[in-house]
């Protein structure tokens, strides 16, 4: 996989109005539009990355793009940003109609269920409802993701036996939709001598080299197999 990260993979970066509010999605692959692509090539699966604190989704574009890689390069890898988390520059255009109901305010959204309801928002708007769809949650991300799961009946989290808790991912299999979660680091933590003060940088980094080698392997062991039944 190192020799496939090494060529160029396409990241497209816009700047949306979500929520009334400027948000920043990285879509790494080559499909930028999945919701008005009706051609035979559109991709049946989006793999949906949504971020810890700080939120910035331009930490997240190594572990995208490996992710691509992974899946050799036949679903689109999107990130997105939290809201109040991303200004777009000056000569930057925001996309958004008259008609966007992501142009409609969302009450509190810079609070916990606000930030909720704005990634609820972006995928009414920008993922076709018959799309399969993996959501990746990283720290407060995974708590957002858990919450739009109990939010929306079509994502309903099943309890696989095949996915070991220990490995920080669960599983859910529901048609049409595929969605898997990558928990937090409160385990993690938990385990040190004095939580979280004891984790400098450096470990904290180690520590997510392994949570995302972890994923890989999850990756492998059971995405794949899905995918490949697709």
């Amino acid at each position: 996989m190192d020799s496939e990260l090494k060529e160029e993979i396409p990241v497209h970066e816009e700047f949306i109005l979500c929520g009334g509010v400027e948000t920043q999605v990285l879509k790494c692959g080559p499909w930028t539009d999945l919701f008005n692509d009706q051609s035979v090539k559109r991709p049946k699966l989006l793999i949906f990355i949504i971020p810890g604190n700080p939120g910035f989704s331009a930490f997240y574009v190594p572990f995208a793009k490996a992710l691509y890689s992974l899946t050799n390069r036949r679903f689109p890898v999107w990130t997105i940003s939290h809201a109040g988390h991303a200004l777009a520059p000056k000569d930057k255009k925001i996309l958004t109609t008259s008609e966007d109901s992501n142009a409609q305010e969302i009450k509190d959204i810079y609070g916990l269920n606000g930030q909720i309801e704005h990634k609820l928002a972006f995928l009414r708007t920008h993922v076709p409802k018959d799309m399969k769809l993996v959501l990746i949650g990283h720290s407060i991300g995974s708590y957002f993701t858990l919450q739009m799961l109990k939010r929306v009946p079509e994502l309903l989290v099943s309890t696989s036996p095949e996915v070991t808790v220990g490995a920080g991912l669960w599983a859910c299999t529901n048609p049409p939709h595929l969605s898997y979660v990558l928990l937090s680091l409160v385990r993690l933590i938990n385990r040190t001598e004095r939580g979280i003060c004891a984790c400098c940088l450096y470990p904290y980094l180690h520590i997510m080299m392994d949570l995302c080698e972890c994923m890989f392997i999850m990756f492998q062991r059971i995405m794949l197999r899905e995918i490949g039944s697709f």
